[in-house]
This record gives structure tokens, sequence and C-alpha cells, in this order.
């Protein structure tokens, strides 16, 4: 079957399609005919080699998050699951194929009216968002920045915090037509890249998928008691000494954490994200896709998504 690996970390033409040895689903598996994979930003950055440090290597499969029909079952498995439409999480790698074998546990069928294209740009960012704004006892009434907020996750936090009854849902973005598009989701300001624009004098909750150098400054934006939640590094790693600048603003006790879906429970992923395919075909929450291109097209994808022009996610076809 056909996959894409990473050849070489670094840029996108560092990915390459291969062939691989279709999988067999083992005891407490589905193999997966797949249909549609999401691409994230997190792919970006693993193929950048930005996370070697973590035991990811080249020669690894990117991509986490697939939807399509179950083709086969392993010892153990319910037969009923063959022939069903599915989504899955593949977990940090495996996701840019054909086919996969992945278990019971990892899979959520699809409600009728959802489409595999509209599940895996809903899937993953949307469970992401939800527990980010979570992690950061986001409440009604409060008010809400969301830093880079054109991607998947940024999208899904917009409106899961439009929906919370936030007072206000700022965002930023690099582009009056993308702040356009934003304020149609639930957005109420619109701010450039650095934070400036017509925006609250401050924020309770900042949600922060971007991180970079610039990341230390958003901490002057927080109200007293303020809560920044970090859950991506799409513009590289923030200085190793930000927490001075947190130091500095002591008498405001604000708080920073680190946010991973790693830490939360899969049972519980699951039911975030099965409440939130309903949620969308009832059409409270908006999916949005910027591109479907095919699987041999990875690599324009993942140009794509360094030069910035995508809005919502870019969802390959095998």
């Amino acid at each position: 079957m056909r996959a894409v690996e990473i050849r070489k970390f670094g840029a996108p033409e560092g990915l390459a399609v291969i062939d691989l040895p279709s999988p067999v689903p083992a005891a407490g598996e589905v193999l997966i005919n797949v249909e549609a994979i999401g691409v994230g930003g997190v792919d970006t950055v693993i193929r950048s080699g930005a996370l070697a440090g973590f035991g990811i290597e080249e020669g690894h499969v990117p991509g986490n998050e697939v939807a399509g029909t179950v083709s086969a079952v392993g010892a153990g498995v319910d037969p009923a699951w063959a022939g069903r439409r599915v989504w899955a999480v593949t977990g940090e790698s495996g996701g840019y194929v054909e086919r996969t074998a992945l278990s019971v546990e990892k899979i959520l069928p699809l409600p009728d009216d959802l489409s595999a294209t509209d599940a895996v740009t809903l899937g993953t960012s949307g469970m992401v968002a939800h527990f980010a704004l979570a992690h950061a006892h986001f409440a009604a009434g409060e008010s809400v920045l969301v830093r880079g907020a054109a991607g998947g996750i940024g999208i899904m936090t917009v409106q899961l915090a439009a929906a919370g009854g936030a007072s206000a849902v700022a965002v930023t973005t690099s582009s009056a037509a993308r702040g356009d598009r934003l304020r149609e989701l639930g957005a109420t300001h619109v701010l450039d890249r650095s934070g400036d624009g017509d925006g609250p004098a401050g924020y309770d909750v900042i949600i922060d998928i971007v991180s970079g150098v610039d990341m230390p400054s958003f901490f002057d934006r927080l109200n007293p008691n303020g809560r920044l939640v970090l859950v991506g590094v799409v513009a590289g790693m923030p200085p190793a000494d930000f927490g001075t600048k947190l130091m500095a603003t002591f008498r405001k006790s604000l708080s920073f954490t680190a946010f991973s879906a790693n830490s939360i429970p899969e049972a519980d992923q699951r039911v975030v994200e099965a409440a939130q395919f309903a949620a969308a075909v009832r059409g409270e929450l908006r999916p949005v896709v910027h591109e479907v291109l095919p699987l041999e097209e990875a690599v324009l994808a993942h140009r794509k998504m360094d030069d910035g022009e995508v809005f919502g996610r870019i969802v390959l076809t095998p």
C-alpha cells in the first residue's frame, strides 16, 4: 500500500511516497480502508525535526487521525464493525497511509450525516480545544484570546469559547480577510499577530497554539489571575528564560501551563469527540476544510502549512 514517510527532517520536500506491506489486524484490532487523513500543525513540527529529541526518527510516517471504512476485524472484535464508517486516532504516527490496523479503543463510529473529511477536520482539533479550555478553567463571562486562531485547533477554540459564554473572544491572525471568517465563527475582536488591535485591555484566558520567541510578551495581556495555556509550538519553542517574564508579573498571580492531549485518558477523549461529531451534525460546530488533496501531494500540503496560507485544515485522500 502507499504511504508517506519523513525521509529527511527539514523542508516539506523531505516527505516521500513509499510502498509498505498492507497491515493485518491483530487481536482486538480492526483494519480501516482510509478515505480521509487530517493534516495538522503537529505533523509539520514533527517533519521539521523539532521533536527528534522525543524519539521520533527519520522514516516516521506522520498523521494522527484518519476516517474510512472497516474492511476486516481481528480476533475478539465484534464482527458487526465490518463495513462501518469510522473515525480513528492513530497516535503520533501512521496516518498518512491507505490502510491502517488499529485497536477498537481508538475508533468511533461516524454519524451517517458526517463526512470522512469533516470528521478528520473536527476530530482531534475539537477535542484538544475542549480540554485546553478546561485546562484553563475557563468559565462563562471570561474573556479569551486565541493565539494562532486560523488553524484547526484555533478555529475550534473560537467556536467552543463563544458557545461557552465568553464575554469576548479575541483572535490573532495574519489578515483582515481571515479575521472576517473568524468573526463568522464567533470571534468578537481581531488582532494582528503581535496581539495589537481593538481588543480588551486584558484577558482571563489565552490559548496559545503558536509559541515561539514572542510567547512571553503575551503575559502582559493577561488580567490578574489570568491563565495562559500552551497547546502548540508551530512557531518553535518558547525562549528558555520565558519564566523570567512570568515572575516579573508576580503580583498579578498569573499562571502558565502546557497542555497535551496525551495527559487525557483515551476513553475521555472518545466521549468528547463523539459529542462533537453529533454537535457538527446538528450544525452547532462547523468543521472548516481548507482544501482536499491526494496523498501524493503531501509535500504541497506541508508547503502550504509552512507558508501560513491554510485556514482550517487540509485533508489528504488516498
